[in-house]
């Protein structure tokens, strides 16, 4: 019997070359359904290019809709001693500012010395309270004997988070003290401390309150003190350097005391409105960019029967076309209570050509310094049903919501992925079906052909020995 791989040898026919025809003539069927795989891969790919590039726009509407932005202001100090932060609501103007005192953090530091930071103090277990002032709970720290060192004691607070801290100084000639210090400034917030279980740590750490305590215990080697400062020449007492209660929406940030007054002048900025609007110009036209290369479309050439295989994925899609055109009508607010209903009136105008934005950077300059306050109710509006920004920020999160229409036409895409999967596969599997037929129809007609060949060559063998005997 004839095998595959021999096929034709006993026929003498090309059964190979017949069959490989007929194999190539059964795939050919499934070249229909690859060609709208491939497109419909590439529409899914294009759904995913599209929603990449709306969430990237979307960023920039967010740094946008923002109403400080328009009210922004920018500080200068004329001394290195403080600076400030505003808030999108500070006013614009000069103060007069002289710092006479810093506000500070109480240190104590023990008055006696060890010659180690090993070596165990106490002689028993003890506890160690620490109350600050200000309203704070008092606070306690267990410290057993074993580990009674300034080592230890020093982790013991440290560990404990009761808003202090401890280290150790080395002072020389082999002696070390223990410093406590208060996490907060003023002078609110000075400490106690006292120990209960063990004299001996009690003596040499105990602290009342006292500067000049009598014994041993601590001292204040730095004492606690708010700030003191005047604004415009009223006195100010703050137990912070960060100061941000003594004028509406500004923080003043102490860093060292003054030379006499010094002035902190607030102005208005329209530098971050500028850079958001520029930063959203370039985004939108970023988008464009995107829907034109998913859109593009070549002319078919006379006498050329297929479209050219460089269109984008989603020509003629009614998603993409919907977006396109739903977002090119929010960039006007004609409900604007501001005489600012359009881009164009702030040096945005669009190309009718392209659909691309660009900027009068001095246009828009001119309007946010002339009326700021206008120009964002236009853009942000209310921030809830009104504004360019709000209005496109809804309309973003509806189509790329998990319900959307980028979600719904990719759902769609893939269902149809699916069936033309499912028929390709099965009529691959009836391909595959009967080339096994034909090959088992072929290799039964070899051996067929093969043994009738035999008997042809025995029967025409018998024929000649038995002519040439007569």
């Amino acid at each position: 019997m004839a095998s595959i791989s021999t096929l034709g040898i006993g026929s003498g026919l090309d059964l190979s070359s017949i069959l490989d025809s007929l194999q190539a003539a059964q795939k050919a069927t499934l070249t229909p359904i690859s060609k709208q795989q491939s497109s419909y891969t590439a529409k899914l790919s294009a759904y995913g290019t599209l929603k990449s590039a709306l969430v990237s726009f979307q960023t920039a509407n967010t740094a946008l809709n923002k109403a400080d932005l328009f009210t922004a202001t920018s500080t200068a100090s004329s001394s290195t001693a403080f600076s400030a932060t505003t808030t999108g609501n500070a006013v614009a103007g000069k103060y007069t500012i002289n710092v006479t005192q810093l506000a500070q953090s109480q240190t104590l530091t023990t008055k006696n010395t060890q010659a180690d930071s090993k070596t165990a103090i106490a002689t028993g277990d003890s506890v160690i309270t620490i109350q600050q002032g200000g309203g704070k709970d008092p606070v306690t720290v267990n410290v057993s004997a074993a580990n009674s060192s300034l080592g230890g004691i020093r982790d013991a607070i440290n560990n404990s988070k009761s808003g202090v801290s401890a280290s150790i100084i080395n002072v020389g000639n082999g002696q070390y003290r223990l410093s406590v210090t208060s996490d907060d400034t003023g002078s609110d917030n000075a400490m106690k401390l006292s120990v209960s279980g063990d004299s001996a740590l009690q003596s040499f750490m105990g602290y009342n309150g006292t500067r000049t305590d009598a014994g041993n215990g601590m001292e204040e080697s730095v004492t606690a003190q708010n700030a003191e400062l005047t604004v415009n020449n009223i006195k100010i007492i703050n137990s912070s350097n960060t100061i941000s209660d003594a004028l509406e929406d500004i923080t003043l940030n102490l860093k060292d005391v003054t030379t006499g007054n010094q002035t902190l002048t607030i102005t208005k900025d329209t530098s971050k409105a500028e850079s958001a609007v520029k930063a959203w110009v370039d985004a939108y036209n970023s988008l464009q960019d995107t829907f034109s290369s998913l859109t593009k479309y070549t002319a078919v050439d006379s006498g050329t029967a297929t479209q050219d295989t460089s269109n984008g994925a989603l020509l003629g899609d009614s998603t993409l076309r919907t977006i396109q055109s739903q977002l090119k009508g929010l960039l006007t607010n004609t409900q604007s209570t501001s005489s600012f209903k359009t881009l164009a009136q702030i040096g945005v105008t669009s190309d009718p050509s392209t659909g691309k934005l660009t900027l009068d950077n001095d246009k828009l300059e001119t309007a946010l310094s002339k009326d700021a306050a206008g120009v964002k109710d236009m853009i942000v509006g209310d921030g809830k049903t009104s504004g360019i920004t709000t209005t496109i920020s809804k309309n973003l999160t509806s189509w790329l919501s998990s319900t959307g229409i980028i979600q719904a036409a990719t759902d769609g895409v893939s269902k149809t992925l699916n069936n033309l999967t499912a028929q390709y596969n099965k009529a691959s599997d009836r391909i595959d079906s009967e080339m096994a037929r034909y090959k088992a129809q072929f290799t039964q007609l070899d051996v067929m052909m093969s043994s009738l060949n035999s008997t042809s060559s025995y029967l025409t063998q018998q024929f000649d020995t038995s002519s040439s005997k007569s």
